[in-house]
């Protein structure tokens, strides 16, 4: 349902069940799924691949060309999954030749004045909180929580289960499973009460906990660290995933408290 007050682009891909309200805009080379709402004044640019059953509040931008001077207007893509809620004023650019999309999962929630930069990957059921801006090629995996005005540098990666307190500014990996907060970023625990709102067992959260008082703790390289986990401790998926992560980052895992950086 479109009200008379909204353009759409005869070009864009509209399904069943989509209500745009008053002043909306939709651009050409636009998909939307089945009963997703737009609120006024948002804005949907060329490229915008939105799912099903999503809301994109009043004030939203998605896919604007990215805020890279490399770009040149090569044709990418904003996609948003399946029951993501974009909320007041969010920013989300579509990719560049890097990536050539910008990725937002199922079920997540962007609050308000959120920015996701170009290339950024996004996984399911996360939460970014108010004012909390992502740079380019960041990666956010499944059922991370972002608090209010967290700033991330470009490439980083944060791991699923993560929990970072607000204000945050972000430089390093955050390693999953983990509660993140002070300036440097640094290790202040694991995820306790996100892990057992998500049914991970009382068992499951020790082992988790075992392995980073390895890594942080024991005052041990983080090359070290892995090593003994791998050879102390029992293989299971948690420690699979935390120790490829470690091994594949990039830039480096954030400190213990009262660490150096290595």
């Amino acid at each position: 349902m479109y009200h008379p007050l909204t353009h759409v682009s005869p070009e864009a891909k509209i399904a069943e069940g989509v209500i745009i309200e008053p002043f909306a805009t939709i651009h050409k080379n636009v998909e939307i799924g089945e009963g997703t709402w737009i609120g006024p004044n948002a804005v949907i640019m060329e490229g915008a691949r939105i799912g099903k059953n999503c809301k994109i509040f009043p004030g939203a931008v998605i896919s604007a060309v990215p805020q890279d001077l490399k770009f040149v207007g090569e044709e990418t893509t904003a996609v948003i999954g399946d029951n993501t809620t974009i909320r007041e004023c969010v920013t989300i650019n579509r990719g560049t030749v890097a990536n050539w999309e910008t990725r937002i999962g199922k079920n997540c929630l962007i609050m308000a004045y959120v920015h996701v930069g170009h290339d950024s990957i996004i996984g399911d059921n996360c939460i970014l909180v108010n004012n909390a801006s992502l740079s380019g090629h960041c990666i956010v995996d499944d059922w991370a929580i972002l608090g209010g005005f967290c700033a991330v540098q470009q490439f980083m990666h944060i791991g699923s289960h993560t929990y970072i307190a607000g204000g945050s500014l972000i430089r390093k990996d955050i390693p999953p499973f983990t509660k993140a907060a002070r300036e440097p970023i640094s290790y202040v625990g694991i995820n306790s009460v996100g892990l057992s709102r998500r049914k991970y067992t009382e068992e499951q959260i020790r082992q988790i906990q075992e392995i980073y008082r390895y890594i942080y703790l024991k005052d041990l390289s983080v090359s070290n660290a892995l090593e003994l986990i791998e050879k102390e401790l029992p293989k299971t998926p948690e420690r699979d995933e935390i120790v490829n992560f470690i091994r594949n980052s990039k830039v480096g895992i954030m400190k213990g408290i009262g660490k150096e950086e290595e």
